[in-house]
């Protein structure tokens, strides 16, 4: 694709990063038919080829009005289309970049809509806030209609960490949501790497891992809890931690990109590479150790379980089937999921800001994960979890606590 990109942008880090992905595509159109906007809408503005039309005339300097807001808006940011695409454009990254320029050159949004999304920024990337603001949900979960009310989890309580006992050390990311609306997650990631040998330590180390921001348009507020969260993994880093671990699968994806996102920061370039070089999805953690040493599966009958393999664990981070594998190896049966590639509609804040979309992927993706009659539907992030658990008629659990109780943990 040729481009001539306007004054404005031609000569900054980004500008440059854009044009390069631009020039990549080659119009062929695969994406399109991977795209879940596009399938529901049918509109080739709410498709991968023609966001990036818009998103090259507003680089080069055309007028950009809310039409192109509302396009790149209803974009998931699942990267089905990164998959798709046989030139390798980087799609999500430009996505980004693009939401980043249209926030600055759009006007203002509707008040509504600036509040929603301050509102979302204020709240969820900080566990001190949100974690009230959860627990008064729930407490008033019962008066709520039956609309708000599947919005709103039913809490989870903790289960016991190991005591750190082995050589081995990796960090885990602390997070913002999960340790309120699931702390048995990262536990439960505790006590299974525990019987391999690696203890998981720093849960209080870190906070939002800076998707929020970064995928609202609010670009620096995104870097800066990116920046936030190296400072503070940083002495256990230079102690021999192993690696970075983040059991969400959409935080795994967005530290592994830390070194890109922070490569014009002179201060902390060559730290976020190092991060990012040692970040680590919890599916990989374990897929990558020897699973005889957890030992023979606990007893009971071998559970039928819907593996829901996230877009940020396939599309992002390329590590398509592996959940399927370490599930089977812990003696699940797996029942089939037809267009295992497509998005549930959770994507973060989009089940918020996009709810109609949202809700007319959530239902297409619970009709395929319960098409195969499992008892249990197993996923890889939190987001999607919360999501899933909304439309599902079935338990949906995250993979790492099946496992765990499989091999006789704590909740069995």
């Amino acid at each position: 694709m040729q481009t001539n990109l306007a004054d404005f942008i031609k000569h900054t880090p980004e500008g440059q990063e854009a044009d390069a992905i631009l020039r990549k595509c080659v119009h062929c159109g695969f994406c399109t038919a991977t795209c879940p906007t596009y399938q529901l809408l049918g509109d080739e503005l709410d498709g991968p080829r023609g966001r990036i039309y818009l998103i090259k005339e507003m680089l080069e300097g055309e007028p950009v009005s809310a039409r192109t807001r509302l396009h790149l808006d209803r974009c998931l940011t699942c990267r089905a289309c990164e998959t798709t695409c046989p030139s390798g454009v980087r799609y999500g990254r430009l996505a980004e970049i693009g939401r980043h320029v249209v926030e600055q050159r759009a006007g203002e949004r509707p008040l509504g809509d600036r509040l929603m999304r301050r509102a979302l920024r204020a709240v969820l990337p900080y566990r001190t806030r949100f974690a009230p603001l959860l627990r008064l949900g729930q407490w008033l979960r019962p008066l709520l209609s039956d609309r708000l009310r599947p919005r709103i989890p039913a809490p989870v309580a903790p289960t016991p960490w190991p005591q750190a006992r082995h050589p081995r050390r990796m960090l885990v990311l602390g997070g913002c949501v999960q340790p309120a609306l699931a702390p048995d997650i990262d536990a439960a990631a505790a006590r299974v790497l525990d019987r391999l040998g690696i203890a998981l330590v720093g849960a209080d180390l870190g906070g939002c891992c800076g998707a929020v921001g970064n995928h609202l348009g609010a670009h620096e507020e995104g870097l800066d809890a990116m920046r936030r969260n190296i400072d503070a993994w940083w002495p256990e880093i230079e102690r021999g931690a192993e690696a970075v671990v983040a059991s969400s699968s959409a935080c795994a994806l967005q530290i592994k990109e830390y070194g890109d996102l922070l490569a014009h920061d002179t201060a902390y370039a060559e730290k976020a590479r190092r991060v990012a070089a040692l970040a680590r999805d919890l599916l990989e953690v374990v897929a990558a150790e020897d699973l005889d040493a957890l030992g023979r599966p606990g007893a009971g009958t071998s559970a039928r379980v819907a593996a829901h393999c996230p877009c940020t664990q396939q599309h992002g981070e390329r590590l398509p089937g592996v959940l399927e594998r370490v599930l089977t190896a812990a003696g699940y049966t797996l029942a089939p999921v037809p267009d295992g590639h497509l998005c549930c509609g959770s994507a973060g804040t989009y089940s918020v800001l996009q709810p109609e979309l949202s809700t007319a992927l959530l239902t297409r993706k619970v009709a395929a994960l319960e098409s195969g009659e499992p008892a249990v539907i197993a996923t890889a992030n939190i987001g999607c979890l919360t999501h899933l658990q909304r439309g599902a008629s079935r338990p949906v659990r995250h993979w790492i606590r099946l496992l765990d109780e499989r091999l006789g943990g704590v909740g069995r």
